[in-house]
């Protein structure tokens, strides 16, 4: 993200990498836009850019969308009029292409086998070759997100049908995405084969849900029945739901920024509880760098869990040191460093009667520029902290994110090229501790440490350690698509 831009205030603060989208679909139900709308909702931390909805009648395919939040793209009169009994949705937060309507999701194609909804979670690290081998030769492209690559795509496959059509072009793009689809009369989820992006199946009565994460069910009322496997693709239809395996499961790279930040601690993934695995990773924080201090806070929302195990495990009282504001106007410009340090404070402010002449530790999960956690020890020092001592729930954010993160190239990550001691000075700290990237397998893999390989078991841990489990040599950046040579 720019430096000059903020987040939607009502989701991610401007120093974190951002997911770029949540996906929901729905089949076989009378009210499933408004349910999707519901999903939606529980998805919205993982973009805050722009939402949409398309609806199946069963005939035909209907949809709405827009930007900004999803409160602010659907009111009841919209979800009335979004009649069907079918549906996929999209809340989104850009990582390919710039933050347009004509990017926002799903998109909907109409070619010779008939219309086509689609909507993606991830990043496809070969889309700008294939988008530029496919104007060469004559495609038309209406956006410049990665996503519109596979609505092309699937209307060049082969003569067998949609299904067969989704496969091919599914057995093409390479990287990180959580895909659904929705015809005119039937749904369809894939996952690519290393697991990135999270996906997951549910049931509701007789109807069939998916999406990226269980917390979605818990809000419409559906049951997680399990996660979508890598390389799989699920179809829905009037005979019921099958599977096809479209690519074999390869090394299993689910993101652990999962874990760490982006899901919803009330979210499962691989059958691990995500607020249960942020205590883990606080309480082998503890263990790795304890401090001398009279409280523990965390910054609010994703480091609370982390923060709370981190107390626990020391035997140090637990506070609520920092209030976050969840009412500031969605989107505000920064166009100096002085506005993102009144950003933050716009968000963020330190509870004085707490802190005052007590030795403090922070928790948070990541430091990415470093320039928002030294004004956040800032707040605390200035709300009268007597000591502030930074423990960080991850290892060192050394390596830019090719699947579905956005973040900065390796030249804007503090920890590239810093020893910690230079990033202690930077922010402030009295002191610094990052967790190990053994300590933080072991929090997440239940104590235990893959032995095959440092990578980090069952999760990409290539932000951390430069181990990209897929080539991302021809990787494009975020607005590359927007360039891309006529």
């Amino acid at each position: 993200m720019p430096d000059g831009i903020a987040r939607r205030a009502g989701g991610r603060l401007p120093w974190r990498p951002a997911e770029e989208c949540g996906v929901f679909g729905i089949f076989d139900h009378p009210e499933a836009a408004r349910l999707t709308y519901y999903g939606l909702y529980a998805l919205q931390h993982r973009g805050q850019e722009s939402a949409g909805i398309a609806v199946s009648d069963g005939r035909c395919l209907a949809i709405h969308k827009g930007m900004g939040l999803v409160s602010e793209v659907f009111g009841d009169e919209t979800i009335n009029g979004l009649g069907g009994t079918s549906a996929i949705g999209h809340v989104r937060y850009s990582t390919t292409g710039s933050s347009l309507l004509a990017n926002a999701q799903p998109l909907v194609v109409r070619h010779r086998r008939g219309e086509l909804a689609l909507a993606h979670n991830g990043n496809l690290v070969n889309a700008a070759a294939i988008r530029q081998e496919l104007e060469e030769e004559g495609s038309i492209f209406q956006t410049t997100v990665d996503t519109e690559v596979v609505a092309h795509l699937v209307a060049r496959a082969g003569r067998n049908g949609i299904e067969s059509a989704v496969e091919e072009s599914l057995r093409t793009v390479q990287g990180g995405f959580a895909f659904v689809f929705l015809t005119p009369d039937r749904l369809l989820a894939a996952r690519d084969p290393n697991g990135f992006r999270p996906l997951s199946l549910g049931r509701l009565g007789d109807a069939w849900v998916v999406a990226s994460e269980s917390c979605a069910f818990d809000t419409v009322g559906a049951e997680f029945v399990r996660d979508v496997a890598p390389g799989e693709l699920v179809i829905v239809d009037a005979h019921g739901l099958r599977r096809v395996q479209v690519r074999p499961a390869v090394r299993p790279s689910l993101c652990v920024f999962e874990y760490i930040y982006f899901a919803r601690p009330d979210s499962n993934l691989n059958g691990l509880n995500v607020h249960a695995a942020r205590k883990n990773l606080g309480r082998q924080l503890a263990r790795e760098h304890p401090a001398d201090a009279d409280l523990v806070t965390g910054v609010p929302d994703s480091s609370i869990s982390a923060a709370t195990g981190y107390a626990e495990e020391a035997g140090i009282p637990y506070e609520v040191g920092l209030v976050k504001n969840r009412y500031v106007g969605r989107t505000f410009i920064q166009p100096a460093e002085v506005s993102r340090v009144t950003g933050v404070r716009l968000k963020l402010n330190a509870l004085r009667k707490v802190v005052e002449g007590r030795r403090v530790v922070l928790v948070d999960d990541s430091i990415v520029r470093g320039t928002t956690s030294r004004h956040i020890v800032g707040l605390l020092r200035s709300a009268g902290a007597r000591e502030v001592h930074l423990r960080i729930s991850s290892p060192p954010y050394l390596h830019p994110c090719h699947y579905g993160i956005d973040t900065s190239a390796a030249a804007d990550l503090v920890a590239t090229g810093k020893a910690v001691e230079e990033i202690r000075r930077l922010v402030d700290a009295d002191s610094l501790g990052y967790l190990s990237a053994t300590g933080m397998q072991s929090a997440i893999n239940g104590g235990a440490v893959d032995a095959d390989r440092e990578g980090g078991g069952r999760h990409c841990l290539a932000c951390f350690n430069g181990d990209y489990p897929v080539n991302v040599a021809g990787a494009a950046g975020k607005f590359a698509l927007e360039g891309v040579r006529r």
